[in-house]
């Protein structure tokens, strides 16, 4: 069973709420699925800030500074894609299952069929699975340069496969989390306007869960982000 499905949104451990993120996109809201499709609560979802939310201007302040770090990076120091609560079902599954807009068909070993899901990306509706990836929402990658290569395998496993935080991993077209690779906001944005504040959101509140850095060309990118979307706030938990 999927542990995001069974826990009561007061005790989720990680929300982003944004109110009219993009002033150039007011009337359209975020592309990710709405609570009334079934899927988690966008954190483009209308509403005013959840206790404790921080703009975020200030969330991004508290992103610690640090340079990056790439020696010693392999992809497979991050094990991802396990099947941590036992249930047949490996990560990438459960991320599918919870974010589809039409609930898909599970079959033997988790495999799925049929379902709808939405690419808040680049805003395309998908039909077939193959064609989504599920993105870290701050890549492997770039969790490593930002202080993962001094943590223990476990903890980069428990990162890879984070379900308890609605954003850390999303389901989108592989095109554009191929285009995304591992860089950061300040070398690539989703290719949809009304996606920048919820991407800018949602990549900070990964930053402070995990408690890692930013360089000075990060943190500049996404202060610019946060100037164009003065409504964007932020609440987090840290990881356990």
């Amino acid at each position: 069973m999927d542990c995001r499905r069974i826990l009561p949104v007061a005790t989720l451990l990680l929300t982003v709420s944004l109110v009219g993120c993009n002033p150039q996109a007011a009337d359209t809201g975020d592309a990710k699925p709405s609570a009334a499709t079934g899927s988690p609560a966008p954190s483009g979802a209308a509403g005013g800030p959840a206790d404790g939310a921080l703009s975020l201007k200030d969330a991004i302040g508290k992103i610690p500074a640090g340079v990056e770090k790439r020696d010693g990076y392999e992809r497979d120091s991050f094990k991802h894609w396990v099947d941590e609560d036992d249930d047949g079902c490996p990560t990438r599954a459960e991320v599918l299952i919870e974010e589809a807009t039409t609930k898909p068909e599970q079959g033997e070993r988790c495999a799925l069929t049929g379902g709808m899901w939405m690419s808040y990306y680049d805003e395309v509706e998908v039909t077939d699975v193959r064609k989504l990836d599920i993105d870290h929402m701050v890549p492997l990658a770039e969790a490593w340069d930002s202080g993962a290569y001094d943590w223990t395998a476990q903890r980069r496993q428990a990162y890879a496969n984070d379900l308890g935080a609605d954003r850390s991993l999303v389901a989108v077209t592989a095109k554009t989390n191929r285009s995304k690779a591992d860089k950061d906001p300040a070398t690539w944005l989703p290719p949809a306007d009304a996606a920048h504040c919820t991407y800018g959101a949602d990549w900070t509140a990964t930053k402070l869960r995990w408690d890692l850095t930013a360089d000075d060309k990060e943190r500049a990118a996404l202060l610019e982000l946060a100037e164009a979307c003065p409504d964007t706030t932020v609440q987090f938990e840290p990881a356990p």
